[in-house]
């Protein structure tokens, strides 16, 4: 599988935002790129359960709002918001702890729709000193290419599945980790990190992607 790192990184635009949450220290990542599709066709690759593991994770569950999911080997939560074509919301429930991801979607003015993924995490322990916005980030950034490969499919061809979940660790693969680390150092940075920090987070982020040992091995 033959994929351009530079183009696709270069195709999400990023953003966190340090807010409050429950009354509580928050850190939220925002991930914005548009999809050369209807804003019916995305919402239903998003939502419909025979097409989310074409593009992401097989899915069980009750897929309707108050119902709960879970991704085989992922996190799982409660659906919180669902309002067809445009708005989508659940927690994320993953190692013991609970976040919240909002997809929203909008028709794109130079065509196409336009997808905003926020994710809201309350601040506890180190983590976030420790891997910064990248943690969840570049785990986005893999599953929205892997929503764009799968689009950009040719009708009557089938997405090959294993070969998307297998190219992270190629070559190209690692350099678009490691373009998508440093992307969101630079979001972290501009959202008022020390940038010491934020190139240590974005190291140690990038290497866990990349199955490296961990810089300085802490």
């Amino acid at each position: 599988m033959k994929i351009d790192p530079i183009a696709y990184v270069g195709a999400v635009i990023r953003e966190v935002a340090f807010r409050e949450r429950d009354g509580k220290p928050a850190r939220t990542v925002i991930a914005t790129r548009r999809y050369d599709t209807d804003i019916d066709d995305l919402w239903d690759a998003l939502t419909n359960p025979e097409r989310i593991p074409r593009w992401f994770l097989p899915i069980s569950g009750e897929l309707r709002l108050g119902g709960r999911y879970k991704f085989e080997g992922q996190a799982g939560g409660e659906i919180t918001a669902c309002e067809p074509p445009r708005r989508l919301a659940v927690t994320w429930e993953a190692m013991g702890a609970v976040s919240w991801v909002t997809v929203t979607l909008a028709e794109d003015r130079s065509g196409g729709t336009r997808l905003e993924l926020e994710h809201v995490a309350i601040v506890e322990g180190d983590f976030w000193d420790r891997f910064g916005p990248g943690a969840v980030g570049v785990g986005w950034d893999l599953a929205l290419l892997g929503l764009a490969l799968y689009l950009a499919t040719p009708a009557g061809q089938e997405f090959d599945r294993a070969a998307a979940s297998a190219w992270p660790a190629s070559d190209d693969g690692k350099d678009f980790i490691r373009r998508s680390s440093a992307d969101w150092c630079r979001a972290s940075i501009a959202a008022g990190t020390e940038e010491a920090a934020a190139r240590r987070a974005a190291a140690n982020t990038t290497a866990f992607y990349c199955g490296e040992p961990e810089p300085g091995g802490s």
